[in-house]
């Protein structure tokens, strides 16, 4: 902790000091939601420059909440939460619940970002409503610019590893199911702001495929883990 700190014995003033360095709690997410590369941390942070997450990664590492290993195959390092870090889950997902909660669900709107929302729900998906084929699903957002408007799902439950995949460029699949829509609406989906059902009577979603994917979209589709949180207005507002 820097000398430039609370300068307060309290526990809360000295964990915040090591927690409320910007991109810190973040990192920690990332490492909770299951990343372990640099390049997975990155692609859930798009907007953190390499220099500074190393830098954020070091400091963890020196306060004792990640470790960093070397995996003997790939010789490549790779970052695990110790006790002390896992220990945080509680306190990261109660400050999500309240942010999903009580602040304005407009203002998350605003800060739409495809690679993320994308990143997101491929790490959440969840395969057992699926067949057990390998499904491909490609997402079209007409509001976005071309080189972020198509993505590609590609979920094998064969793969035991890595049954979920994401890609930016055409694999060359056989698409099984197209999603076409705008980001925000993508966004608000996730969020649990609406659902697949809405944004489809709206005209703002349209599905175009394999009939038991579109009927099945809101249950395997990848939702933040606060979408079942209920909104609250606060008071006065």
């Amino acid at each position: 902790m820097s000398a430039s700190g609370y300068g307060q014995f309290c526990p809360v003033a000295m964990a915040s000091e090591v927690l409320a360095t910007r991109w810190t709690i973040l990192i920690l997410r990332e490492l909770l939601c299951g990343s372990r590369r640099f390049n997975e941390l990155r692609r859930g942070l798009p907007r953190i420059s390499p220099a500074l997450l190393s830098k954020r990664l070091g400091e963890l590492e020196e306060l004792g909440l990640i470790n960093r290993r070397i995996d003997v195959r790939s010789g490549s390092p790779g970052y695990e939460l110790t006790e002390a870090g896992e220990e945080l889950r509680p306190v990261i997902m109660s400050l999500g619940r309240w942010g999903h909660r009580w602040l304005e669900s407009q203002l998350s709107l605003r800060n739409l970002d495809p690679s993320l929302l994308m990143w997101d729900m491929r790490r959440n998906l969840n395969p057992a409503p699926l067949p057990s084929r390998r499904i491909t699903v490609q997402f079209l957002y007409h509001d976005v610019t071309r080189g972020q408007a198509k993505w590609w799902l590609i979920v094998d439950k064969a793969d035991v590893e890595n049954p979920v995949d994401l890609c930016m460029l055409d694999p060359g699949n056989e698409v099984d199911l197209y999603v076409v829509t705008d980001l925000r609406t993508m966004t608000a989906i996730w969020m649990g702001i609406e659902t697949v059902q809405s944004a489809l009577a709206s005209g703002r979603l349209d599905l175009v495929g394999a009939p038991e994917l579109q009927t099945t979209m809101q249950a395997w589709l990848g939702l933040s883990p606060f979408a079942d949180e209920p909104k609250r207005v606060p008071a006065g507002g």
